[in-house]
């Protein structure tokens, strides 16, 4: 029996991807972008919710990975990411989940070789391991969920 691990490209789009302990991985992408008539909060609302469903599908999360983002094109996305990063480390310590950062850098070049791969290349390197990602946040999610399968002590 392996660990159950979920690996996170946190944003409006979310990229997700989920290996249970059967080693069975599934993913997608998931949107949070603000809906009508809401409150700025709903979406972190919504996204702990959606966290919450993620878990009860598996009964337990052992440990959550996520995309570590430390440069972002405008002030807006850097905003909506620090707000799914204060609700996703706030709700794994809640749930007394372990929770790391990886840095894009670093999941990049796991999955391309490269350190500064393009959207394209990522995703060009998900298909090639088998998957058919939705989006760039989706092979995101994928290929953070490989680098942690690959490089980190798993749970017995």
């Amino acid at each position: 029996m392996g660990s159950v691990i979920l690996a996170i490209d946190l944003g409006i789009q979310t990229g997700w991807a989920l290996s249970a302990n059967d080693k069975h991985i599934t993913s997608g992408s998931e949107g949070f972008k603000p809906q009508r008539f809401e409150g700025g909060g709903m979406r972190y609302l919504r996204f702990k919710r959606w966290l919450t469903e993620i878990k009860q599908s598996v009964e337990s999360i052992d440990v959550v990975y996520f995309e570590e983002v430390r440069r972002h094109v405008g002030v807006d996305a850097a905003h909506a990411y620090g707000g799914f990063l204060a609700t996703l480390t706030a709700w794994c310590e809640h749930h007394q989940i372990p929770y790391q950062g990886v840095p894009v850098g670093t999941i990049k070049k796991h999955a391309t070789g490269k350190g500064n791969a393009s959207k394209a290349e990522m995703i060009d390197s998900t298909i090639k391991r088998g998957f058919n990602p939705a989006d760039d946040n989706e092979a995101d999610a994928l290929a953070l969920l490989h680098w942690a399968l690959e490089t980190q002590e798993v749970i017995p």
